[in-house]
Formats: C-alpha cells, structure tokens, sequence
C-alpha cells in the first residue's frame, strides 16, 4: 500500500491491486487507517486489471510479466501511460509505454530486476530459468551498452563504464567501477535460478584489477565479486565473497568454491566497489556448478 499512499496526493483516485491475500488485507487496513480516502484496494490477479473501474490514465506494474498483459492494454485509456518491468524471470527491463492507436510504443529505460508476476501471467511463463545450470549472461561484457550506457544482461548499474581496450582478460571489454565517495554505491548485478536441493557447490570466478582503494563506512565496503542465495520467498539465507581486492593495479584472475544452502532457489552476484572508493575494474565473470 505504500505506493498507493505516494500517489494519492497526485491523483483523483488510485486503484491497487495485491495477489497475495494478507498482503492486500494489510495494505486496505493501514490505508483506511490512515484516511487515504481516495485509494481503493482489491486481493486479486493483477494480471487481470480492474475491469469495472477502468480506462485508466495511467498503469504502474511493480512486478515482471513476460508480455505486458492484454488485459492491461484493453484498461489503458487511449494515450495513457504504463510503465512496466518485461521479460524472462531474471532478464527484464523496465519500459514506460504509450498507447497509440490501441498499440503500446515502448521506451526502454532500463535492465532490472523485479519479482516475477504470478497467477495468470506465471502459468503463460515461456521461458524459466534452469536452476541446475546456473550461468552468467555476458560475463565478459563483450556484448555492445544500450544507448543509454546499460550493460546488457545486468542490473542496478551503478558508477559505471563499459571500457575496451588491449589488455582485456577476455575479450576486448571490460567494465570499470570509479568512486570518490565513501558509502556511494557503484556495483553490477545479476540474478540467476539456483537450486540448492539439486546445485550442492558453485565456483565463482573473475578477473580484477584495482587502483587506489580506501575503505567505505565499514569493514564491509570493499572491492569485491559476492554471491548471495535466496530462499523461495526471497529471504537472504548468506552472502559469499571472492575478495575482498584492496590492492593489485594489474589484472588478477581469481576463483573459489562455494556450498549452496540447501534451501537456496535463486542467487544474485555482484560486482564493484560496494562503497569503497577508487577504481575496480572486472571481467570474464564465471559461475558454473561443480561437483
């Protein structure tokens, strides 16, 4: 209900709607509460819409479909707006769409990473992630930056470049991290199916080399390549590190094995200087499962 709270003020009236049921029950109780007059709630298939209230102006979708749902498109008034996160579970990107013409032109923002939408639009899924084989898109950043200077295949980019150059361990690209604020994310991630009932150990790997590199706030802000597993309800079970890299201005190829928690179903690696400041250059990023 909290986004709901946000655009009230701006609108005459939001509509929200929550698959799962105490959620939704929770977010009508708080906002009722809290005299939020003009928010209207309802436990039910986003998927779906809200067919009675509709046209609708605008559409937020916090969660990722594969396909913007048909639904939503018929609900959308003509030259409204939704933005929406498409795509396969762990590759999506984030798009703000008009409707022209009863046909959505899409702008793409950005990679991102959303929890998938379930009911309707789960069951229609096309493409799941393997989670006994999991693997990094574009781990040697070989493949070109968007317009926008996002790297295809990862997320939440943060102080970033995409570099060529000679020396390259893999390739003739890189990415490198620049920061010169304590506390100050610059990172890269991705997400990945993992299954730790069928995937027991993983060996993460990559090449780095860093320059000038001061601590961020804590002990924990530093360069380094970090793994972290998930539960089935998305709940942080630990986080692995290869690093931290504190010193080394030539490029260093590193490697480790890791045990997979048994109750881990998805995992995220990371990259960058998570904090620190300096300059952490990464590439030919790995991960496979291993015996």
């Amino acid at each position: 209900g909290y986004q709901a709270a946000v655009l009230s003020p701006l609108v005459a009236q939001v509509y929200s709607i929550e698959i799962v049921p105490e959620l939704g029950e929770q977010a009508a109780k708080v906002l009722n509460s809290l005299g939020y007059k003009n928010v209207f709630t309802k436990v039910g298939d986003g998927f779906k819409g809200w067919e009675e209230h509709a046209p609708f102006d605008r559409i937020i979708v916090t969660c990722s479909p594969e396909e913007v749902p048909q639904p939503l498109i018929e609900q959308l008034v003509e030259g409204g707006m939704i933005v929406i996160p498409v795509g396969e579970r762990y590759q999506q990107m984030l798009y703000v769409m008009k409707k022209k013409d009863g046909q959505l032109e899409r702008e793409a923002l950005r990679p991102t990473l959303f929890v998938p939408m379930t009911g309707t639009a789960e069951q229609q899924r096309k493409v799941l992630g393997d989670p006994a084989r999991p693997v990094l898109l574009n781990g040697d950043f070989e493949e070109s930056v968007s317009d926008s200077g996002y790297v295809p295949g990862w997320y939440y980019q943060r102080n970033l470049k995409w570099t060529t150059a000679a020396d390259s361990p893999s390739g003739k690209h890189y990415v490198a991290f620049n920061n010169a604020v304590r506390g100050q994310p610059a990172h890269l991630l991705q997400g990945i199916a993992l299954d730790g009932r069928i995937v027991r150990k993983v060996r993460l790997g990559g090449s780095v080399k860093v320059d000038d590199i001061r601590l961020g706030l804590d002990q924990g802000e530093v360069p380094a390549i970090t793994i972290r597993f998930f539960d089935d309800q998305r709940g942080l079970i630990e986080t692995k590190w290869l690093g931290p890299f504190r010193s080394g201005k030539t490029w260093k190829t590193e490697s480790r094995v890791f045990r997979v928690p048994v109750e881990s179903r998805e995992a995220i690696v990371s990259i960058g200087l998570f904090g620190s400041t300096g300059t952490a250059e990464f590439d030919n990023i790995q991960l496979e499962a291993v015996d």
